[in-house]
């Protein structure tokens, strides 16, 4: 069965097995992985980067898929690897590559019952409507700038729908809850990941791995509440 890994980010060496390893698991011994790339013109070192990290986590071979700033993924690229990471970088820009190849992205994964892994960018650009970045909405500050991925307003966008839930990401790092909780604000769910966090969603359900928190954020029309959730407990 086709298992999905939402990563929200970091570079922690000591959460590397947690996060990457049931990723690797499921994609069988020694497996090729797809590994997207947007490349704002350093593309070959950003994959490099991915690379490493697979490799120190479990025998595979990565392959790089670079996508060039502007352009869009072309699913034949991703030949007969044996699973998919999405990697991060400029969220909207990613949801721009993939968006309108969700259809042939499912259907690749399908297949082959292939693991998909979304890093960052590549976690949120999972969810059917996917948080691509903004800072305020009706002008009104909801999380830092910083967090803003060169968006004003909170923008969501298609995204490949994959899973359940709206994402987010870098949560306790960039203070993005906030932003979550008006995506989701008069209905919906969505998910906030810290970084070196991963929940890892599979036909038993999804479970919480890695250092930090994730946060479950239920919203409907009189009320939005949240559920933090640590390492080793189910998503409810």
């Amino acid at each position: 069965m086709r298992t999905v890994h939402l990563i929200g980010g970091g570079w922690d060496a000591s959460a590397r097995a947690a996060v990457y390893g049931p990723f690797l698991e499921a994609a069988g011994a020694a497996p090729t992985v797809a590994t997207v790339v947007l490349d704002e013109g350093d593309g070959e070192a950003q994959f490099a980067r991915w690379a490493d990290v697979l490799r120190r986590t479990a025998r595979c071979e990565p392959v790089p898929v670079l996508v060039p700033l502007g352009g869009r993924l072309d699913v034949a690229a991703l030949g007969n690897a044996g699973a998919l990471l999405v990697c991060g970088g400029l969220t909207p820009a990613y949801a721009d590559a993939l968006a309108p190849a969700a259809e042939e992205v499912r259907g690749w994964l399908a297949e082959g019952e292939r693991p998909y892994a979304g890093f960052s960018a590549g976690a949120a650009v999972a969810a059917g409507r996917a948080v691509v970045g903004g800072w305020r909405v009706g002008g009104v500050r909801v999380c830092p700038e910083d967090a803003a991925e060169d968006l004003d307003e909170v923008s969501l966008v298609d995204g490949l729908d994959l899973v359940p839930w709206t994402v987010d990401v870098h949560c306790a790092q960039w203070g993005t809850l906030p932003r979550l909780l008006t995506a989701v604000a008069g209905g919906g769910r969505g998910l906030a990941l810290d970084e070196d966090t991963a929940v890892h969603l599979d036909g038993d359900g999804a479970r919480v791995a890695g250092h930090g928190t994730a946060w479950l954020v239920d919203g409907d029309a009189a009320a939005v509440t949240v559920t933090t959730l640590r390492s080793g407990t189910r998503v409810p």
